[in-house]
């Protein structure tokens, strides 16, 4: 990721000298990669076969040699083995009772502040409170006051309770008004979990204050954000911790939002978009001595594995790389002793009845040092390069979401150049000129502006796919960050139709997305006197002349869309991935599907 920062210093260039002067010509000691890849690099669509345990923690394959056996099984760089932890397994129900006569371990009411407001006698005036607080003899009152709880966004009290079908009641706090977006619903699942994991309950119940603050068409939305919230206010990553805790909760009844197979069917889409999300988290999440190139090569073919009835994999080899002319990719892959792996997962329907063809493809760079222009100095972030792969972490947790939803009419191509940016005396230097697929060339003027060095190729692949759209996603540049903040991904398209679509998903996923402007005018300041191009302009409008990079590679009969998500992937707060894309990707897809 190309950093908001001044190119690189003197004294980052002689470090960058001195760690070169202390490495061989060629590194001969490498961490092997998993032994399915290792032991072939077919470039063919392939069926995947059974599967064993993975490093990181899920089912992979394994070689079909001993010797590649024992090379999946050497450990990584610091004997890191991640702990095998099964994400939240929850089961949610949509029912239409009366929330008094429900039993169970802690029933939630959700009320807004207004909700709170007591008449002459002080009593509950909302109908919902009113009933509840006199099946419990006012201790719902009482405990609202003496809480200080007055139904602000983030608050909640519990009361543990004798005598009643529920254990435990709790009021979660939704503010001024209840849900009217996917995000405010996706909070108040994520409130519900807080609370339901403070009290170790296995079930719970939802119900509203007041349910007709909801519009009646937004329902089924509400109710699945709410579930999804659940699921991921539930999950925790304690892979690489030494412990772990029990999640208890396994059951939760969604009361007052509807019922019936169209709310069960948005609800199971819940649990399956979730389980993308927490895939995408994960993948981020995992440091880049454990999750190599090949580690997310493996990582991706197991998604077609366990989905072959509509997933086949393909997964190229470097040789393969060169005989495709990737020299753009293979460029930014020189420096390192984990070789590149590029992936190409396809989906098509059981059917086999295709009416629109899509892309998506994610920037995959699994650790960057920033190369010779390497990343120093306070806010360089290079302790958090890991997260460089955001953009295949979205990509995947995409795939394995739509691998259980199945959606009928499309056909995805999900495509990531893996690989890492290093320094080596192999690796790409400041001034070399580097050959894309197209045949354009690139003077590399900034070797940390290397993740538009491995779109290229990947985008000239997705467009020979024969794709009528394309997203591309990618942790691309901190000036992104720095113009739209942590929480809000900057996107650019010259098809308006094409943005249209994915406000429309957004406004479904709850994921912030802004257009910014593909200014053609800032095209001068990426010409190069020697090649086609630079890879970088500078820092004025950096992410702007970033995107128009991006497009030189684009067939312009097919609708492209770059997203740069530098900011929203990481949480500065948890400290930990957000699994940001994933939603509105999917959501994207199966919008597609069914205006086929």
């Amino acid at each position: 990721m190309a950093t908001a920062a001044a190119s690189t210093t003197t004294s980052a260039a002689v470090l960058a000298f001195r760690l070169l002067r202390r490495l061989p010509r060629r590194l001969s000691v490498s961490r092997a990669p998993p032994a399915a890849l290792a032991s072939s690099s077919s470039s063919s669509s392939r069926r995947l076969p059974s599967l064993a345990r993975h490093p990181l923690g899920h089912r992979t394959r394994m070689g079909h040699t001993a010797a590649a056996a024992a090379a999946a099984a050497e450990p990584a760089l610091g004997l890191t083995k991640p702990n095998a932890v099964e994400p939240p397994q929850v089961t949610f129900s949509a029912k239409d009772i009366e929330f008094s006569e429900w039993k169970g371990d802690i029933l939630a009411v959700a009320v807004t502040e207004k909700d709170l407001s007591k008449d002459a006698d002080s009593k509950f005036e909302n109908a919902v409170l009113k009933k509840l607080d006199g099946q419990l003899g006012g201790l719902l009152s009482e405990a609202a006051a003496e809480e200080d709880f007055t139904g602000k966004t983030g608050q909640s009290v519990v009361l543990r309770l004798a005598g009643q079908g529920f254990k435990r009641v709790g009021l979660i706090g939704l503010g001024q008004s209840a849900p009217s977006t996917a995000a405010a619903s996706r909070g108040l699942g994520e409130s519900v979990a807080s609370v339901a994991k403070a009290a170790q309950a296995s079930s719970a119940a939802i119900v509203l204050a007041s349910p007709s603050g909801i519009q009646e068409e937004f329902k089924l939305t509400a109710a699945a954000a709410v579930a999804s919230g659940t699921v991921l206010g539930l999950y925790e990553d304690s892979r690489y911790k030494s412990e772990s805790k029990k999640v208890h909760l396994k059951q939760v009844d969604i009361i007052g939002l509807g019922s019936g197979a169209e709310v069960d069917q948005k609800l199971k889409y819940a649990n399956d978009l979730s389980s993308g999300v927490i895939f995408g988290r994960e993948l981020v999440n995992s440091p880049a001595n454990v999750l190599t190139p090949a580690v997310l090569a493996e990582e991706a073919s197991k998604i077609a594995s366990t989905y072959s009835d509509v997933f086949t994999a393909t997964v190229l080899d470097v040789e393969k790389c060169k005989e495709l002319k990737m020299g753009s990719y293979l460029g930014v892959a020189a420096a390192s002793a984990n070789p590149p792996h590029f992936i190409h997962l396809c989906y098509k329907p059981t059917d086999g009845n295709v009416k629109r063809k899509l892309a998506i493809v994610g920037k995959g760079l699994t650790f960057d040092s920033g190369g010779y222009n390497i990343k120093t100095g306070p806010g360089c972030s290079i302790e958090l390069m890991k997260f460089d792969m955001g953009g295949s972490a979205a990509v995947f947790g995409a795939a394995k979401a739509l691998g259980q939803i199945k959606p009928p009419g499309v056909e995805v191509h999900f495509i990531v150049a893996a690989c890492e940016n290093m320094i080596s005396g192999t690796g790409m230097r400041p001034g070399d000129i580097v050959t894309a697929s197209n045949g354009k060339t690139i003077e590399v003027n900034n070797t940390d502006a290397e993740g538009r060095l491995t779109l290229a190729d990947a985008l000239v692949y997705a467009c020979n796919q024969g794709v009528e759209k394309i997203i591309d996603l990618a942790t691309l540049t901190g000036a992104c960050v720095v113009a739209l903040g942590p929480s809000i991904a900057g996107i650019f398209t010259p098809s308006d139709e094409l943005a249209k679509e994915v406000a429309a998903a957004s406004e479904v996923s709850g994921e912030k997305f802004w257009r910014l402007p593909l200014e053609e005018s800032y095209w001068e300041s990426m010409k190069s006197g020697v090649a086609d191009m630079v890879n970088t302009g500078g820092r004025q409008g950096g992410s702007i002349t970033a995107a128009l990079f991006l497009k030189q590679f684009v067939d312009d009969k097919v609708q492209w869309m770059h997203i740069d998500m530098a900011g929203p992937v990481w949480s500065d707060k948890k400290r930990a991935a957000t699994g940001f894309g994933v939603s509105t990707l999917v959501e994207w897809v199966l919008n597609n599907s069914s205006s086929s």
